[in-house]
């Protein structure tokens, strides 16, 4: 049976010899989604510790945790999508592969809190039970690899390539758990551990023959997770709206805050999809790279929006010893990251720099200063929320209004 071919409603065993890149259909599986979910575990416990950091005013220890829980977390499901997008057999062996780098993330996500803890001490990092998640992750994609090996012949070097790489970079994740090292040191082993990992595919896809990976695939995949991520803002909306309920009812507040909440969140994802990711995947496979590496500090700073939520959750409920600048700060610079980062995106994968784009990021600056200031003057933070909620509103109505048509005639120039 062709690869390429729909799946028949069988369990046997499938020769796993690469997918059709240009396979018309391709739509995430069941399998694909179900997998995803564990990720919001593991979103939430890292955007969870996040906000409990900065509302004890520890905010380097707290930002480096999440810097590297982050890194952990979206690089184990990048390794994961794109080996699926290549070579998912939907078979009872791969099935099983996936549901123990499911458990993996699982793992990882309960060594999350232990993690963050240590980091805020700072004598040594306790990355334990984190380290033995991502490893179960890696080692069982290192099966998925050797397979693909033995049965894809004309692919072995690429896939091979993988296989040695990650093998050889877990001896280092694990050293790092046994070497009594300070944080600094520890870390900067994480660093360059991680570098290393960033390398293998590189090495895989541009020296080795690369694999056959779908663009429009790809683009949904991320296109999902980044939802999965956004539900963290829903997240810390719930939260802060919590918060003022507990503390003084439904009042106008809090219907301001659920507005805001809500807007902030839906306002993020139409931003996210203005860009022609899998148009322009499609069109030029050489920037998978850069499309698949940008989107670790995109995810990173949806999520960071939604632990600045919380955190002003807990300055409702007096439970913070942040001021209402430093709190409000906590949500729109993550939110002016995001946008920003979404108009890198755009100009890395369409080779194109859009004047209105610049006009669109200068207005949002503006309003996120505006937020910034009102919280300055004491503006209650349900209303201050309001405002930050209307900076990716901007780049909304840009691309209503006028930008969809540079959209189009940008991809046009593509082809």
């Amino acid at each position: 049976m062709d690869d390429s071919q729909p799946r028949a409603a069988t369990h046997r065993i499938r020769r796993m010899g690469g997918r059709d890149p240009h396979e018309r259909h391709r739509v995430a599986t069941p399998l694909e989604l179900l997998f995803d979910l564990t990720f919001v575990i593991a979103f939430g416990v890292a955007a969870s510790e996040l906000a409990h950091g900065l509302a004890a005013d520890h905010v380097a220890a707290a930002l480096t945790g999440f810097f590297f829980a982050t890194f952990a977390t979206c690089w184990a499901w990048i390794n994961f999508t794109w080996f699926a997008s290549a070579y998912d057999t939907d078979d009872w062996v791969f099935r099983l592969m996936t549901m123990v780098e499911m458990v993996g993330v699982l793992v990882l996500a309960l060594g999350l809190p232990a993690f963050y803890a240590s980091i805020e001490h700072g004598h040594h990092v306790d990355n334990a039970v984190l380290v033995a998640g991502y490893v179960v992750m890696r080692i069982a994609l290192v099966g998925q690899w050797l397979r693909a090996a033995k049965q894809d012949p004309s692919r072995r070097a690429a896939a091979m390539t993988y296989v040695w790489i990650v093998a050889v970079v877990q001896v280092g994740w694990v050293g790092t758990v046994f070497l009594p090292t300070s944080v600094p040191v520890t870390l900067g082993a994480w660093v360059l551990l991680a570098c290393i990992e960033l390398g293998g595919p590189m090495i895989a896809e541009t020296k080795c023959g690369g694999t056959p990976w779908h663009a429009h695939h790809i683009a949904e995949r991320y296109g999902l997770l980044a939802i999965i991520a956004l539900g963290e803002g829903v997240v810390g909306t719930v939260a802060s709206l919590s918060a003022v309920v507990g503390e003084h009812g439904w009042s106008w507040d809090a219907v301001l805050l659920a507005i805001a909440g809500t807007a902030l969140t839906f306002g993020m994802w139409w931003v996210y999809f203005m860009v022609p990711s899998a148009d322009a995947l499609h069109l030029h496979r050489e920037r998978g790279f850069w499309f698949g590496y940008s989107h670790m500090p995109v995810y990173g700073a949806i999520v960071a929006t939604g632990a600045g939520l919380h955190t002003a959750a807990y300055f409702i409920q007096h439970k913070s010893v942040l001021g209402s600048v430093a709190t409000v700060l906590s949500v729109v610079i993550p939110v002016g990251i995001y946008i920003a980062l979404v108009y890198v995106l755009y100009a890395l994968m369409l080779r194109s720099v859009d004047a209105l784009h610049l006009l669109l990021v200068v207005l949002t600056a503006v309003v996120l200063v505006a937020t910034v200031v009102l919280a300055g003057v004491g503006v209650p933070m349900a209303l201050c929320l309001l405002v930050a909620s209307l900076a990716p509103m901007v780049s909304v109505a840009g691309f209503e209004i006028i930008g969809h048509r540079h959209v189009a005639a940008a991809v046009a120039r593509q082809t």
